[in-house]
């Protein structure tokens, strides 16, 4: 997606889908990632799939932390300014153990990074998505797998995240306030935090249809009385 078109999309989003990105432009060249490959500690594991996660992450809290780091230039030292970014789409596992780094893989090509990186600011992470999850999904290229985790991100809107800072918060009150906003139940939104209680990521749940489902329970993320604290840093 040029920047120019992304830019057009956001000005016809809604206030609160503003926790994207409000200013991102497509560099004229991306770093180069390094191979992402199995380990003795990340095994190769080939499972059956029982449905996906779409993992989203708020930006300005892993910036208070990686803001010194190359991998985050992007994100948190470009000028560009992100709300919630695209972690991934993960598959799942019919039980416990999910599918990764089913096949091995190349680099990703300079267009297929290009057009997803302001959604995903990091060729590296990039290229790490698509080793470890998308080769475990069927009939999937590098280009048909970020067009279609991007496509899910693109559809998700955001209540104002600027007020839920300022007010005492749990898990499920976040969760509540996010599933309010895309119209869904609380009960497809796991919530994560730091050590320290500061929002990390939302890991929604989806089926094998790539439709909102129930998570699991064994799903991770908050308990739904942990109380939580959301990171604003300049915004």
């Amino acid at each position: 997606m040029s920047a120019v078109r992304f830019a057009a999309l956001l000005m016809a989003l809604p206030a609160a889908a503003h926790a994207q990105s409000s200013n991102c432009t497509i560099p004229a060249s991306v770093p180069s990632p390094h191979p992402e490959l199995a380990s003795a500690g990340e095994p190769q594991r080939i499972v059956p799939i029982g449905g996906y996660t779409l993992a989203i992450t708020w930006a300005p809290e892993y910036c208070h932390g990686n803001v010194t780091k190359s991998a985050a230039s992007f994100a948190c030292q470009s000028g560009s300014r992100f709300g919630f970014t695209l972690h991934g789409l993960w598959p799942d596992g019919v039980g416990k153990e999910w599918p990764q780094y089913c096949k091995s893989t190349d680099l990703l090509p300079e267009p297929v990074i290009k057009s997803a990186i302001c959604s995903t600011p990091s060729a590296q992470l990039l290229q790490h998505e698509w080793s470890k999850h998308g080769t475990c999904m069927v009939g999937e290229t590098p280009a048909s797998y970020f067009r279609r985790s991007t496509g899910l991100y693109a559809q998700l809107r955001y209540p104002d995240m600027s007020a839920l800072s300022r007010r005492p918060l749990t898990a499920r009150d976040f969760a509540d306030a996010f599933a309010k906003t895309n119209g869904i139940s609380a009960d497809v939104v796991r919530v994560t935090a730091n050590r320290q209680g500061w929002l990390d990521e939302l890991w929604l749940c989806l089926d094998r249809k790539f439709a909102f489902t129930r998570c699991a329970e064994h799903s991770g993320g908050l308990a739904p009385s942990a109380p939580l604290k959301i990171w604003r840093g300049q915004r």
